[in-house]
């Protein structure tokens, strides 16, 4: 019998480790993912829904690859009309609705933005009937709209919206609504909300190896323990490769030269202060090779993104100073004010993995479709790649259909009606947030920040600051984050290292100047008393941070790819992936039904 859990702790995580090693031959799982972003994430939850034993593994951090570097949007992709990809943007607008109304309302909200129009009366034509479209194809839902219809706004209107835009950057602007998300978060709740109904989760826990049984079918994944350096043996009738920029190494893991080809993309964002551009909305702007988001985000700015071929090593893609340049030239040629490198605050780099329909090489990355495809190189494995964030839902339940082929038909996918935890009763824990906000002397923008971050579950916050008031009070050196939210961190949402923290359930490394490294004492001292560090290990995290921030820094004044990665590199990580090389079944006992390929680049991220 599955013993649910929503909350992800180190015990959880053993507990998970010790139900894939009791699968055996006999007894496998029915599906185990690979892979811990928002694709390997919903699959996973889409799969323990349909009342499948269900196992995920994340060789990193939950959401440490593209999944929390993404531009933060849910939306349809205006620029895939240009395309005339109509299913794609249709699929996508469908799944931002049914994501603001209903699957979580809390994570995911309404932003508009200014298309900024340079001609009169033939540019607000053609864009108004794009945009129109735009409309038509998320209307053609059967429901309430979620979001508004776009207006056609004039220069007085425009300004009076966005007063930095530049005076002579246009004579009028569209105003449209999308919404954004923060992407760590949702990817953090999938993977809660997934074992909430019994999905065994384990993130630092790296797929070494695919094993076949005597027919040649995939049967199963040799893992490393990366925190222990332990490895063990997992059965399952299926496996789904949902590794992103990874696919085609984590594909190599099963041998034979089939499967999908992924490109690497990088996209590269800046941050800026929310003071330093004057603007109540975002904009929306076209540049030679891309699009260009000035994106209204809490406390700042979100302006991105480049799109460059990445040739580089998958897990610590960097902004070098070529990237932020582009990304200052163009935005500046709008803003009223010029902004300088002495205004970003932060930054992030990400790789976006899109489909290549033949080999790699002379194909320009901007080019490939979004779409996402399926398929099975290898039986026994199920391969998803492509796709977009918003679209996650989608291609899960396509991943998991595949996986399972003619049994689909009785066993559907029930996602789209199952809320992710902070969802359900979101209403009435806003009612009560009014009594909390009073109780703690909380502003109005904590509540706020809280019920954005926790939903319904702001109540398990409440719960630790009436245990330890302390925990009520602001960070001393990040004080837009409770002290709870720390402690919350490493007792309910997996976090292991300090890093995990800094990167992915807070946004510290890019939104305060400093990348956080102020508020390591105190925050550190938090995840001690959930975690059990000794003061060493303590220090050891710090030291580590530290490394990786001075390595961050130094990469983002590199003119290239090759130099900032060699720079970035320089800083060791806190749980190192695997080197690969022997054979997956090493280890395994005389006679185990094992026989995959040997070599292959880092899977389970």
């Amino acid at each position: 019998m599955i013993s649910p859990v929503s909350r992800l702790t180190p015990q959880s995580r053993t507990n998970a480790l010790e139900a894939m090693r009791a699968s055996t031959a006999n007894t496998p799982l029915d599906i185990l993912v690979i892979g811990g972003g928002v694709t390997g994430a919903g699959t996973a939850l889409d799969a323990v829904t349909r009342g499948l034993t269900t196992a995920v593994v994340e060789a990193q951090d939950w959401a440490s690859g593209t999944s929390s570097r993404s531009s933060k949007l849910v939306h349809g992709g205006l620029r895939y009309l240009q395309m005339l990809d109509f299913h794609l943007v249709h699929e996508a607008l469908t799944e931002r609705d049914q994501l603001i109304s209903k699957l979580a309302p809390h994570l995911v909200r309404p932003v508009s933005f200014l298309y900024p129009l340079e001609h009169r009366i033939w540019e607000r034509v053609f864009v108004g009937a794009g945009i129109a479209l735009y409309d038509t194809l998320a209307s053609i839902t059967p429901g309430k709209r979620p979001l508004p219809l776009h207006q056609h706004l004039s220069r007085r209107g425009m300004n009076k919206l966005f007063p930095d835009l530049r005076h002579d950057a246009a004579v009028g602007a569209l105003r449209y609504w999308d919404a954004s998300v923060d992407d760590a978060r949702l990817v953090s709740t999938l993977i809660r909300t997934a074992a909430s109904h019994g999905a065994h989760a384990t993130s630092r826990t790296q797929v070494i190896g695919l094993t076949r049984d005597g027919t040649g079918r995939v049967d199963g994944a040799l893992l490393r323990d990366l925190e222990t350096g332990e490895e063990l043996r997992v059965h399952a009738r299926n496996v789904i490769n949902a590794t992103g920029v990874w696919t085609e190494e984590t594909e190599a893991l099963a041998g034979g030269t089939g499967g999908l080809k992924v490109l690497a993309s990088k996209g590269v964002h800046i941050v800026v202060p929310r003071e330093r551009i004057k603007g109540e909305v975002g904009l929306i702007l076209q540049t030679e090779t891309s699009v260009l988001f000035v994106i209204p985000w809490s406390r700042y700015w979100v302006i991105g993104t480049t799109d460059t071929p990445w040739h580089q090593e998958l897990q610590h893609p960097v902004a070098t100073s070529a990237d932020i340049d582009y990304i200052l030239e163009h935005a500046n040629e709008v803003l009223a004010r010029p902004l300088t490198r002495e205004d970003i605050i932060g930054t992030w780099a990400g790789l976006r993995p899109l489909l290549q329909p033949g080999t790699k090489e002379g194909t320009g990355s901007a080019k490939v479709s979004r779409e996402h495809t399926t398929a099975s190189p290898v039986p026994g494995l199920t391969v998803i790649a492509g796709g977009k964030l918003t679209t996650y839902r989608i291609m899960a339940e396509d991943a998991v259909d595949f996986a399972l082929g003619s049994r689909a038909e009785s066993n559907p996918s029930v996602t789209s009606n199952v809320p992710l935890l902070g969802a359900v009763n979101l209403d009435v824990q806003r009612n009560w947030s009014r009594s909390y906000a009073k109780t703690f002397s909380w502003s109005e923008s904590i509540v706020d920040h809280l019920l954005h971050r926790y939903g319904s579950l702001i109540s398990d916050i409440v719960e630790l600051c009436s245990e330890d008031g302390t925990l009520a009070q602001a960070l001393e050196y990040a004080p837009a984050y409770l002290r709870a939210e720390i402690v919350y961190a490493a007792s309910h949402e997996g976090a292991l290292h300090l890093e995990d923290v800094l990167l992915h359930r807070t946004r510290l490394n890019y939104e305060i100047a400093d990348r956080g490294l102020a508020a390591l004492d105190e925050i550190s001292t938090l995840m001690a008393g959930v975690l059990g560090w000794d003061e060493d290990t303590r220090e050891q995290e710090m030291d580590s941070y530290r490394s990786r921030a001075r390595a961050e820094e130094a990469a983002e004044k590199e003119p290239d790819d090759e130099g900032a990665e060699t720079t970035r590199l320089g800083a060791d990580d806190v749980a190192p992936l695997a080197k690969l090389g022997q054979r997956p079944d090493a280890g395994l006992k005389p006679g185990s039904p094992a026989d995959s390929a040997g070599s292959a680049g880092p899977a389970g991220t």
